[in-house]
């Protein structure tokens, strides 16, 4: 694809950037096939290809409309289509710059500018915490919009159980990103990666000084917020990814959350033009690892401390798996989780059909596209759940939260049901 940039975007990083990914297009449409939004809406503007054409406008000088930043508001970032483009063109960057050239040039109303902010600031913010903790104690007068946000509060064993931390120490350690909402929607998950990292022989170090990833910023437009994020992370991860002062080296930094993976993987790219940070940034996200990258090796330590199952033993259980568009799009990470189960003598299934399409979490987009994230949300529980699986499990506490509301079937990350399985 040909582009001509406007003078205002010559020269510039994002202006080139983006330029070099658009002359990757060769309009073939293929995108827009595998595109969530573009199968609900089928208006081409929803679809990847359709997008790629209003950035390259508006790089190339037109003025953009608030039309033109809706339809990129529309878009979930699943990066699905990067799955399916024959050409490589890398998407996901290229929309991130789109919106924030549209949004430099097209105000959005006061309203929408304060749930924004709220949602930058207050997901990431300690003031997260208690804030939930009053909104699971008035939940049941909560209208249902918000009630669905809110998780039931846990009962006093469940807070328990999810507060143990195991305090053997191993040779082999890892550094885990506890994350900013998921300690408190969901705790349980990052201390039963712990215990069963641990069965495994493997101690889980968590640095105090880390935060959110970046990605909440970076998707709400808050680019120089972001990169803030992702600084403090290197400057906290540092010390232990190199072995520095009375530091042991780690192997590697460990997520469990595919959302944070995928961002973190990503850190030489975002800082690519900063030269404090470029190389370590490039470090960092060589020894991250999404969670489901250490089952290779833990599959064989769990069998040996389970024991041989009888030949012809039923399964353990039926399961659902749906893998985070972060997963297998982001981080082209597939087969790895079912594989695995499958290994340990779960019946494990992926959707009936579609499982590469999105099911509307994506962030914060089921917060500031509740009709379009709920339509998807329904069409991928309708796939999920029709072999009647005793639980979904994910790999992304968004995917978690989200699919929950629409089905009483449980929905948990899969390493919570390895936990559960080790614990028996």
């Amino acid at each position: 694809m040909q582009t001509h940039l406007a003078p205002e975007y010559a020269g510039t990083t994002d202006g080139e950037d983006a330029q070099a990914i658009l002359r990757k297009c060769v309009h073939c449409g293929f995108c827009t096939a595998t595109c969530p939004t573009y199968q609900l809406l089928g208006d081409e503007l929803d679809g990847p290809r359709g997008r790629i054409y209003l950035i390259k406008q508006v790089l190339e000088g037109a003025e953009p409309t608030r039309k033109t930043q809706l339809h990129l508001d529309r878009c979930l970032t699943c990066r699905n289509c990067e799955s399916t483009c024959p050409s490589g063109v890398q998407y996901g960057q290229l929309v991130e710059i789109g919106r924030k050239v549209v949004d430099a040039k097209v105000a959005r109303p006061a309203a929408e500018r304060q749930v924004r902010w709220l949602l930058r600031e207050g997901m990431t913010s300690a003031l997260f915490a208690p804030a939930l903790k009053l909104g699971q104690m008035v939940r049941p007068l909560l209208p249902a919009s918000l009630k669905n946000k809110v998780p039931p509060k846990p009962s006093p064993g469940q807070l328990a159980h999810a507060q143990r931390w195991p305090t053997r120490s191993h040779p082999r350690r890892v550094l885990m990103l506890m994350g900013c909402v998921q300690p408190t929607l969901a705790p349980n998950i990052n201390t039963a990666t712990a215990r069963v990292l641990d069965a495994c022989g493997i101690q889980t170090l968590v640095s105090d000084e880390a935060g959110c990833c970046g990605a909440v910023r970076a998707h709400l437009n808050d680019h120089d917020g972001a990169l803030a994020d992702m600084r403090r992370n290197i400057d906290a991860w540092w010390p232990l990814v190199e072995g520095i002062g009375d530091n042991k080296k780690v192997e590697a930094i460990v997520f469990n959350a595919s959302g944070c993976g995928v961002t973190v993987k990503e850190y030489g790219h975002a800082l690519r033009n900063d030269p404090a940070y470029a190389e370590k940034a490039e470090r960092i996200g060589a020894v991250a690892k999404d969670l489901s990258e250490l089952l290779p090796d833990l599959v064989p330590l769990l069998k040996s401390r389970l024991g041989v199952r009888p030949a012809g033993a039923a399964p353990r259980a039926k399961l659902a798996f749906h893998p985070p568009c972060t997963l297998q799009h982001g981080q082209q990470l597939r087969g790895g989780v079912e594989t695995a189960f499958a290994e340990l003598g779960y019946d494990v299934h992926l959707a009936t059909q579609d499982s590469h399409l999105c099911c509307g979490s994506a962030g914060t987009y089921s917060v500031l596209q509740p009709e379009l994230a709920y339509q998807l949300r329904d069409r991928k529980l309708a796939t999920l759940d029709a072999r009647a699986p005793h639980a979904i499990i994910s790999a992304n506490i968004g995917c978690i939260q989200h699919l929950q509301t629409g089905t009483t079937t449980p929905v948990k990350h899969w390493i919570e049901v390895l936990d559960e399985l080790l614990a028996n």
